[in-house]
């Protein structure tokens, strides 16, 4: 039987909880995140692995970390997670093209690799629920930079005794991304557009959380809050399934033995994605280089090349617009671990980051993170990579994947290291239609996005995903736009309805 995981704040406040508890919960009360007391190993060989589904492996992974869910309990939401609403039964297909392995995580209902684990989460959240006799309805609170915000809202559009409260920026989705939110049915949903960026709707929603009066307040109301942003360790843990996998799927194939490395490279702005990737490592995954890629926010590299996270800086709007991020909230988890698991150093770290804008982590520190190599791109090598990909290999890939790739050709340049690579593939081309067509040198200034839609499917015969297609006509549902410190009203009128 494998030993209980229990869960604790990296900031340190009130002791060990269980995993539905933390899932609950989503962020500590101390403005910390839950990590887990020790990362379990798998128990399969990666051997075994290789032999079974998407959703065997999910539960092999899941188990050992969500110790507290009977398996009946997380065969259910497993089962119900990974099903009809993803349009490859692979779940997670692995395209080879250019030297790399393209692991595409965006098969799912809203094309974005953010559904692999908010498919799941509303299952995890209603089963915790229940298993923790909770009363109140759950308002799910969430700041979006594109892709959680529409993962969310249809994970939990219209789940019983939750409501779903998204807040994004408005000038700083794709139009897509803005479609996909403001026509987002069910009575539960509510979308708000925020006149500021992802970072300030990041920190209201933090701020929102960490209310002590606020929370007692919607208490007697019979609320409580939770996330489905990374924040939430019931998001983390079904990230860490499909880089085991992705390894077992290369082993299955014959394109790695059983115990060559790989490398990872992924796009991030959250951290959340890598991070993930870093768990399946420390489980057995024989994961040599974690690559982390950033656009030109690049907060991340400098934090990688000089030791110091610093968020002084203009902020940047990009193509690829899910990475556009400064604080990257996910990076705590890791400090947490490469401060030897000490909580008391990881709160004078993040004190530090409220009140000056940055952090400087120890010489011990950055010498535990060997493993990872940052990288960045920018937009013209982003547009450059996807149009020498496509051209080359008939392979599209969106910006987010394009600005992974482009790093990682970068990697080898300077390192010389031909270890396979897995390179994690966030999101459809069709999410980004206008930046993708530009860098195809096909833009059209006169056509909407949906009609580049169409043309962009034609170029690169691929269909256009009913994600796109459906929202094409739909109606607009959310209207609401608000100042940044005006969130907190915003969600009192949604509930007081």
């Amino acid at each position: 039987m494998a030993k209980e995981v229990l869960y604790s704040s990296t900031r340190g406040a009130l002791g060990q909880i269980k995993a539905s508890e933390a899932i609950l919960r989503g962020l500590a009360p101390d403005g910390g995140l839950y990590v887990p007391d020790h990362i379990p190993h798998l128990e399969k060989t990666l051997s075994e692995i290789a032999q079974l589904d998407y959703k065997e492996t999910a539960f092999e992974v899941m188990k050992l970390l969500l110790t507290d869910y009977t398996e009946e309990e997380l065969r259910y939401c497993i089962e119900h997670a990974y099903d009809s609403k993803f349009d490859t039964e692979e779940i997670a297909p692995i395209s080879e093209a250019d030297g790399a392995f393209y692991l595409e995580l965006y098969h799912g209902a809203t094309i974005a690799f953010k559904d692999m684990a908010l498919s799941i989460l509303p299952y995890l959240m209603t089963t915790a629920a229940k298993k923790n006799n909770v009363k109140n309805e759950i308002v799910i609170l969430t700041a979006t930079s594109g892709d959680t915000g529409k993962a969310a809202l249809a994970g939990f559009a219209d789940v019983p005794g939750t409501r779903i409260i998204v807040f994004y920026p408005k000038h700083g989705v794709s139009p897509i991304q803005e479609q996909q939110m403001v026509t987002q049915k069910g009575d539960n949903t509510c979308v708000i557009g925020i006149e500021g960026n992802f970072d300030d709707a990041q920190t209201g929603v933090k701020k929102i959380f960490t209310d002590k009066e606020l929370a007692k307040e919607l208490d007697a109301k019979g609320f409580q809050f939770s996330s489905a942003n990374s924040i939430n360790i019931g998001r983390l843990v079904p990230q860490i399934v499909y880089y085991v996998y992705s390894y077992a799927k290369l082993l299955k194939e014959g394109r790695i033995a059983d115990g060559d490395s790989i490398n990872v490279v992924v796009p991030t702005g959250n951290f959340g994605n890598i991070l993930a990737a870093y768990y399946a490592k420390n489980m057995g995954v024989p994961i040599a280089k974690l690559v982390c890629a950033s656009n030109s926010n690049k907060v991340l590299f400098d934090f990688f090349q000089t030791g110091e996270y610093d968020r002084n800086r203009d902020f940047v709007l990009t193509s690829s617009p899910s990475m556009d991020i400064l604080i990257s909230s996910n990076l705590e988890r890791l400090i947490y671990h490469i401060a030897g698991d000490n909580a008391e150093k990881d709160a004078a770290f993040m004190s530090q980051l409220t009140q000056t804008g940055k952090y400087e982590i120890t010489d011990e520190m950055r010498a535990k993170l060997v493993d990872f190599f940052g990288g960045f791109a920018t937009e013209e090598e982003t547009f450059a990579t996807i149009k020498k990909v496509f051209d080359k290999t008939g392979y599209l890939m969106d910006t987010h994947t394009a600005v992974a790739s482009a790093v990682y050709s970068k990697y080898v340049e300077q390192t010389c290291d031909k270890t396979v690579t897995v390179i994690a593939s966030t999101a459809s081309p069709f999410k980004f239609t206008r930046s993708v067509m530009n860098a195809l040198g096909k833009g059209d200034e006169s056509k909407d996005d949906f009609a580049l839609a169409d043309e962009l499917s034609v170029v690169s015969g691929v269909e256009i995903p009913e994600a796109v297609t459906s929202i094409r006509t739909a109606e607009i549902r959310h209207k609401t736009v608000v100042a940044k410190d005006d969130m907190q009203q915003a969600v009192m009128d949604f509930l007081s309805k």
